[in-house]
């Protein structure tokens, strides 16, 4: 497959935040068919939903990939597990979060994948980090 420009969104808002992202991107970068290209500023922001809980902090990663959307989900997926993420309920507190952004200029949707994520009008530190790294979504 050809290399992909993707945009993928990190969040943590529990134990070492800062820690917790650079390690995830650490993993993203080492894994099969994926090359991270840049990083956003890192931003704190305030949790969605569920209020009353620690705030975030967030940035956007630009990646190269030759892994098809679901493969980048799977890989996502495989890291947050790794890094303790456990899904509760959604908004809950989470040590990591990956979401995928935007994939290349092709629309995803499917059952448990969505691209663009259907969330990135309505996150104001999204459009901040995609912009700052020069995404076109």
């Amino acid at each position: 497959m050809d290399q992909v420009t993707a945009y993928i969104g990190f969040g943590s808002n529990l134990g070492d935040r800062k820690g917790t992202i650079l390690r995830a991107l650490e993993m993203l970068s080492g894994a099969r068919g994926i090359q991270v290209k840049s990083v956003s500023t890192f931003l704190e922001t305030d949790p969605i939903g569920l209020k009353d809980q620690p705030k975030y902090l967030n940035c956007i990663a630009e990646i190269s990939t030759t892994l098809d959307p679901v493969e980048l989900q799977a890989s996502c997926e495989a890291i947050e597990e790794r890094l303790g993420r456990m899904r509760t309920k959604r908004w809950a507190p989470r040590t990591i979060d990956l979401d995928i952004l935007l994939y290349g200029k092709r629309p995803v949707r499917k059952e448990n994948l969505v691209i663009p994520h259907p969330e990135i009008t309505n996150r104001p530190f999204v459009q901040a980090g995609l912009q700052e790294l020069g995404a076109h979504g």
